[in-house]
């Protein structure tokens, strides 16, 4: 009897796991699949079966090639950039200096605020009639007149993709960090006495063993920068004529805007099964990596 349940007891301890996640993430995810595939009336009811329309209006669409370009332009800028700037930082804060405790309580402070509020500030700092930007610049005498810094849909985005690497750095940083803070001094005290400089350092004992919180961090990152909503709808609304969307804001117009759910939906799979295939590439190179 006792065998019996100890056999039976792990699965009982996580059943309630397993129920939270069948009811708040496979039941949503088949629900959308099943909209990709259906004919679904404004009002989100289904009335039948549409086979692969709704994917086929989507790809035909004017917009959807220059939506997808725009997230991986969006995806690779956030976190290659993020992901670099994160993990100098992380070796800078590893070093012990003075104000080191308030240097990381002050790295915190993006990645604490709302994405709403981060994105609305900059806004505020960029607007050309009373930004911040334009202020400090007239004030030290570097420009002479305000400057309008978002000409064109190009320059709105790179200011979004700005606000999205700010406000991503402190997650890479931190989690570099707890990877930096499990290595042992003593690999560095052996590499010295080698005769080893800061790159070879670098190069064989820092990146290696940091990897594996380099990864998670990178994986994600992949996932929550291409889902990212609030900043691009804060800042410019995918606005104008979709040439700062990415995936997310786009089937967000398609389904409430516009009334097209089935076609949100499809654009929905559609990055589903992006962010699947990258995720499952990335992770997989990365452990072949750490094997050999």
């Amino acid at each position: 009897m006792k065998k019996k349940w100890r056999t039976v007891e792990p699965y009982i301890w996580i059943l309630p796991s397993i129920i939270l996640m069948a009811l708040f993430i496979i039941l949503p995810i088949f629900y959308v699949f099943k909209m990709s595939v259906s004919e679904v009336s404004k009002a989100g009811l289904i009335k039948g079966f549409a086979g692969l329309a709704n994917f086929t209006k989507v790809l035909k669409g004017a917009a959807f090639g220059l939506v997808l370009k725009n997230t991986v332009i969006w995806t690779v800028a956030v976190v290659g950039l993020s992901t670099l700037l994160g993990f100098i930082l992380a070796m800078i804060l590893n070093n012990k200096f003075h104000g080191r405790k308030i240097a990381r309580a002050i790295v915190v402070f993006p990645w604490a605020t709302t994405l709403v509020i981060q994105a609305s500030a900059w806004n505020f700092i960029i607007n050309t009639d009373y930004g911040t930007l334009n202020t400090l610049l007239l004030r030290l005498g570097i420009i002479d007149h305000a400057v309008n810094w978002t000409p064109t849909a190009g320059a709105y985005f790179a200011w979004e993709i700005a606000c999205g690497i700010f406000v991503t750095i402190p997650f890479v940083t931190f989690t570099v960090l707890s990877g930096l803070q499990s290595i042992d001094s003593s690999y560095y005290e052996a590499a010295t006495v080698d005769g080893a400089n800061f790159w070879q350092k670098l190069s064989n004992i820092t990146i290696p063993l940091v990897r594996p919180s380099l990864t998670v961090a990178t994986v994600l990152n992949i996932i929550y920068v291409f889902n990212s909503f609030p900043i691009i709808w804060t800042m410019t609304k995918g606005d104008p004529a979709n040439h700062t969307d990415t995936l997310v804001t786009y089937l967000y117009k398609l389904a409430f805007y516009n009334g097209k759910q089935g076609e949100a939906a499809a654009v929905s799979v559609i990055g589903f099964l992006i962010l699947l295939v990258c995720a499952s590439v990335y992770m997989v190179s990365t452990l072949r990596k750490e094997d050999k």
